[in-house]
């Protein structure tokens, strides 16, 4: 399992490479790569384990956030409810993005980072919807619509395996700025 001594710090050269493509069928070294981000999610998004093992929580981590530059990440966005399943959870591989609205979006809160230490305030804008297309780790290949939270995720992992962070995004002038009709989710 990965703990946070393995997640790739900012200021890390490997955080700012484009990632290189993921070859099918997969490597053993892959198919672990996909699952023990995975199971980071998971163990983070629960209390008592995230303390027991001192993560820090999260909903998405790129394979670059380990060391490995690769078209890889993994989401797991928290259900709403505690009887409700995941709306999104997936391993990507060789994500893109096919199609995305006009309409921006931010989190009300800023958007963080296991792999960012500091706290950067700002608005960071995005599309409100995506398509999204990937491979799986059985090669199957999907293409899936998100709106709202779950593509905020998606567009922040995907930016990590092009070399992108977040705080880029941020207004530098004014981080609070909003877009013109940009939704704020919250």
């Amino acid at each position: 399992m990965f703990l946070m001594k393995d997640i790739t710090r900012d200021g890390n050269p490997v955080l700012r490479k484009q990632a290189q493509p993921v070859q099918f069928p997969l490597s053993d070294e892959d198919r672990e790569l996909g699952e023990k981000m995975m199971e980071y999610l998971e163990v983070s998004q629960d209390e008592a384990l995230c303390k027991k093992y001192h993560l820090r929580a999260g909903v998405g981590l790129a394979a670059p956030q380990v060391g490995v530059s690769k078209l890889m990440a993994a989401v797991l966005t928290p259900p709403e409810a505690e009887d409700e399943p995941s709306p999104f959870k997936a391993i990507l591989i060789n994500p893109v993005i096919v199609s995305n609205s006009v309409q921006p979006a931010a989190l009300t809160v800023g958007e963080g980072c296991l792999s960012v230490d500091k706290d950067v305030p700002g608005y960071v804008p995005r599309s409100d919807r995506i398509t999204v297309e990937y491979q799986d780790l059985k090669g199957e290949k999907h293409r899936v619509r998100l709106k709202h939270y779950p593509a905020i995720i998606v567009q922040h992992e995907i930016d990590h395996l092009h070399g992108t962070l977040f705080y880029d995004h941020i207004n530098k002038q004014d981080p609070f700025a909003r877009e013109p009709n940009e939704i704020f989710i919250d």
